[in-house]
């Protein structure tokens, strides 16, 4: 396959009406919610396990 400067295509607008633009983005809003709660365990997760593995490291002074 050419990979020839004359095949590249460059967008220059979007021409949507502005209530399918509404209804595109409530769908998105919606669908991030669940990848945000996706990344959220995953960054949980590797909290853990790096607290797990570098938490005997630290020791805290005993404050009678």
């Amino acid at each position: 396959m050419r990979n020839d400067p004359a095949d590249r295509v460059t967008v220059v607008d979007i021409d949507m009406p502005f209530w399918s633009m509404v209804r595109f983005m409530v769908k998105l809003a919606i669908a991030a919610i669940p990848a945000m709660l996706i990344l959220w365990l995953l960054a949980l997760l590797f909290t853990l396990l790096i607290g797990g593995i570098f938490g005997g490291i630290v020791r805290f002074p005993q404050v009678p």
